[in-house]
């Protein structure tokens, strides 16, 4: 937690549960979720610096990537290079609990940096309670608890027999958190999906919570719906295990955030304490923030009218590179010209020399081999084999930053193919190649602004590759688009299309399992509308244009 004395193995400190704990940590309702290879140090210092200066320092609680227990145990190279919250590059191995040792601020680095990186909750995949116990000692004096991992939903998950595939298996899960919350000088908290229906996930997360956990967040979606099948997350569900769970019951909500308007309302609608967004994030980490007051933009904040606006692609882009140079490299900051803004008459017919040499291709070869056009020959060669030697890199900041931007910029590479190409070029740690592809979104975002500007604020549409909404009122997807549409130049939700939506465009196929499914499903809807065929299908009509409302995104 921000200010706080970093807790240190072997000095015993009361450890709080459930509520208490959750109200120690400043009670956030904020909260960044832990995404594979994506909520690392770096994007978590870029999202928490949207936060107004106004905000509590403990208003948003994050949570480091899943780690793997066995691997963080076992290896210390996925060790170190997944979890730096010392200089020395190394985590205690194994910590004993016994031993008095002390970190102070000077030896410090970044996961969980009391001044940087709380309050911080280290998620881990697990199926053995020693595993899990032992990698969780390791990261204990840098976080305010461990979480477990029940729901990631993907294939290695079920080969591994981890995450969302131990819901079959409440034995294993009540051992893994009963084992930290006997063992561990934190809390232990967890993340799970709902099940097929109300009781059963009641019965579920009660049986999580007597384990120990001091947290639960409630995916609202069950393992089956990922990729085209993702769909929207059952609010419902959510209502009905704050209703029916006690009262001190700590309960964050996760599914269906689109926008910063959704969090208030999923508060609302859930009773959670807390809401989680995950691939929202990636598309806009300002998105748990909100829009400044109006007049007071400044050059980041794109505004068309009061409630439409965002902040730009570059701005954000500028941002994460600066933390990334600041905090993961520690070297300066390369000197920028301000962001363009129509008001800077001085820049119209002008393009800036460092954006003008980023879009030359030539020009950027230079810059990255400087000897590549040299009279020595040997020479160059030699800066070419060099390179070559050089080490892939394995810092898990500069790993990630490919794809963050690839999410970050995804209207604009969908329109600017150049920017794509060469961001796809870019190798982890080659920071002259960002700086070229900044460069290249820095003047793309001038053109768009100038040309909305000419063209008296027409906004560029976004509807093209989405499905007309039906008039008998099935759910569609297009709603949640017109409702998140922004210039390309803007950060931005991306909108999946729902389900049926996927079936149609043929992006999704169904299953034997699926297929059998759907039809007895079909004849059990056949026989219940024989009674009262036309009340039910106002009813259905009204919930599916209700769920139109709702957001649909996967986080």
């Amino acid at each position: 937690m921000a200010g706080e004395e970093p807790r240190v193995a072997g000095r015993k400190q009361q450890k709080l549960h459930g509520r208490a704990f959750y109200e120690s940590i400043g009670s956030p309702k904020l909260v960044l979720a832990p995404m594979v290879q994506q909520s690392e140090f770096a994007w978590r210092m870029l999202t928490r610096s949207f936060m107004p200066p106004s905000s509590s320092p403990n208003a948003l609680l994050a949570y480091t990537p899943m780690l793997h227990s066995r691997m963080f145990v076992d290896t210390p190279k996925y060790r170190d290079a997944h979890f730096q919250p010392l200089k020395s590059g190394a985590v205690p191995s194994p910590p004993d609990p016994h031993r008095a040792s002390q970190f102070g601020p000077s030896e410090l680095h970044l996961d969980g940096n009391p001044q940087l990186d709380r309050p911080l909750f280290v998620q881990f995949c697990s199926n053995s309670p020693d595993d899990l116990l032992l990698a969780a000692q390791h990261v204990q004096p840098f976080c305010d608890a461990v979480d477990l991992n029940l729901g990631c939903p993907q294939g290695i998950a079920r080969r591994g027999h981890y995450g969302a595939f131990l819901q079959e298996d409440w034995d294993t899960i009540h051992n893994l958190i009963s084992r930290l919350h006997a063992d561990l000088e934190v809390p232990v908290t967890a993340k799970m999906r709902v099940l097929e229906t109300p009781e059963k996930t009641l019965k579920y997360a009660k049986m999580i919570l007597s384990a120990g956990a001091s947290i639960i967040t409630v995916h609202g979606r069950r393992r089956e719906q990922k990729g085209h099948n993702t769909g929207l997350a059952d609010w419902s569900m959510l209502r009905y295990l704050r209703e029916n769970l006690p009262r001190d019951t700590v309960i964050f909500a996760n599914g269906n955030i689109l926008q910063h308007g959704d969090i208030a309302r999923c508060l609302k609608e859930t009773g959670a304490d807390g809401v989680m967004s995950a691939e929202a994030n990636l598309c806009d980490p300002s998105i748990f923030a909100g829009p400044p007051p109006i007049g007071e933009e400044g050059r980041e904040y794109w505004r068309a009218t009061a409630d439409v606006g965002g902040y730009r692609v570059d701005a954000v882009m500028r941002r994460y590179l600066d933390i990334v140079y600041k905090h993961v490299l520690q070297s300066p900051i390369p000197p920028r010209q301000p962001l363009f803004i129509p008001a800077d008459k001085e820049y119209l017919g002008a393009m800036e020399p460092n954006v003008s040499e980023a879009l030359d291709p030539d020009e950027r070869k230079k810059r990255k081999e400087p000897y590549a056009n040299s009279d020595d020959a040997d020479e160059g060669t030699a800066v070419k084999k060099m390179r070559k030697k050089q080490k892939k890199s394995t810092d898990p900041n500069l790993t990630a930053m490919q794809a963050h931007l690839f999410n970050l910029l995804r209207p604009l590479v969908g329109t600017h193919h150049d920017v794509r190409d060469a961001l796809a070029k870019c190798r982890a740690g080659d920071m002259t190649a960002f700086e070229g592809v900044l460069g290249m979104v820095e003047a793309r975002v001038k053109e768009g602004i100038l040309d909305y500007e000419e063209n008296s604020g027409a906004v560029p549409t976004l509807l093209e590759s989405y499905p007309q909404p039906s008039p008998t009122g099935c759910e569609s997807s297009i709603a949640a688009v017109q409702r998140c549409k922004r210039p390309w130049w803007v950060c931005q939700s991306y909108v999946r299309p729902l389900p049926k939506e996927a079936l149609e465009k043929g992006s999704m196929t169904l299953g034997k399992k699926d297929k059998e499914r759907a039809r007895l499903e079909g004849e059990k809807s056949e026989v219940g509308s024989s009674s009262n065929k036309s009340s039910e299908t106002i009813g259905a009509g009204e919930t599916e244009a209700e769920s139109v409302g709702q957001n649909v995104a996967h986080g």
